[in-house]
């Protein structure tokens, strides 16, 4: 039993045809020949699809399927029929290919590629250079499809016009269908003798190598459009888009929130209580931070402007340290007895705080105590 066009193309049963045909253009788009050579159902995918089309985009043929549903499509004598097609291209041509048909030109199909990147170079900028595959304009015959020196000729099969014409007997009389020409695609010529390279086609499939600049700022994830960089179009419609799809790797010294970056600093007890500068990794080297006497665990000290440049305001973010107070293990003699001799010594003063037991709790698990 076929499919609901209005599933196949996946419309609303409301849909105008405006939205009916941005629908059926951009599905045959995922189904271009060029782009699933790899997909063996891709052929019968463009029939169903091009077959719900042609349902939904005749009002008559529409309004009787909304009443009686593909049975009284048959009993009116409607039966779509694309074996006469050579190949999954010459169907999608047939749609595409010429002007006769209501859709004179086909933009080319973007193309996506994946990048990897250092997360200095995400907050510097880089330049990444991109192989992919492609459907380029043939360059022997330019595009027309004829081998060079020989001419272009008035299409025998629809003389000229671009178009067929297929009558079928229906319980209300003969029914006229107009098509594309299958054999020159709706522009009404075709070359005396194809092309060697491309085979008439007008197009091949080549391998692109493209430098991309790569923004400073940009997140693990986002994607980088390169206009006009994608596969060629077909009867001088302009080319599809490259999509760059840009992953950073993580780095073991930070965590990226947004614009600030995220580090941890190991602090020997002894001197969080002391007090001291120390040093502390960043982007671009180290810094020096201040850890005041008496500083506390999971206390977090901010650099600004060392974190990640924002893509849209330009201002770079923070650097945030947590510092990591570490308890000494393994004491010797010596050092149990010199702590020993700190423990006695400390006073209600040296131990006591002004923290709240929610403010102590929030300090230990950060953002999971609301």
């Amino acid at each position: 039993m076929p499919r609901d066009p209005y599933e196949v193309l996946g419309v609303e049963r409301e849909a105008s045809e405006q939205e009916v045909k941005k629908a059926f253009r951009g599905l045959a788009r995922e189904l271009h020949p060029d782009v699933n050579a790899h997909d063996p159902q891709a052929e019968e995918k463009f029939k169903e699809a091009a077959e719900a089309y042609e349902i939904l985009s005749d009002a008559e043929r529409r309004a009787t399927y909304d009443r009686y549903g593909h049975d009284g499509l048959r009993s009116g004598g409607y039966a779509p029929n694309f074996d006469g097609f050579g190949s999954i291209n010459d169907l999608f041509n047939a749609f595409f290919g010429g002007g006769a048909g209501g859709f004179a030109t086909a933009q080319g199909a973007d193309v996506a590629v994946a990048v990897q990147i250092e997360l200095l170079d995400a907050a510097q900028g880089t330049t990444v250079e991109v192989s992919y595959d492609v459907v380029d304009r043939c360059e022997r015959c330019h595009g027309n499809g004829a081998e060079p020196g020989t001419p272009i000729e008035t299409c025998d099969r629809c003389g000229g016009s671009g178009q067929l014409q297929a009558v079928s007997q229906t319980l209300l009389g003969q029914m006229v269908r107009t098509m594309v020409c299958d054999r020159c695609h709706g522009d009404g010529k075709v070359p005396k003798e194809p092309c060697k390279r491309c085979r008439g086609r007008g197009q091949v499939s080549s391998k692109r190598d493209l430098e991309v600049e790569v923004p400073a700022g940009i997140s693990d994830g986002q994607r980088i459009r390169v206009g006009g960089q994608g596969s060629a179009g077909s009867a001088g419609a302009p080319p599809g888009d490259l999509y760059v799809l840009v992953g950073v790797r993580e780095d073991e010294r930070f965590v990226r929130e947004g614009d600030n970056l995220i580090t941890a600093l190991d602090v020997p007890a002894p001197l969080a209580a002391l007090g001291s500068e120390l040093e502390v990794p960043t982007l671009e080297g180290t810094t020096v931070v201040d850890l005041v006497a008496g500083t506390q665990p999971g206390e977090v000290l901010t650099v600004r402007g060392e974190g990640m440049p924002s893509l849209r305001r330009g201002r770079r973010g923070d650097l945030r340290v947590i510092v990591n107070v570490v308890v000494p293990r393994r004491l010797t003699p010596e050092q149990r007895e010199l702590v020993e001799q700190l423990n006695e010594s400390l006073t209600d003063e040296n131990l006591s705080s002004q923290e709240s037991m929610f403010s102590k709790l929030r300090r230990a698990f950060g953002s999971q105590v609301a």
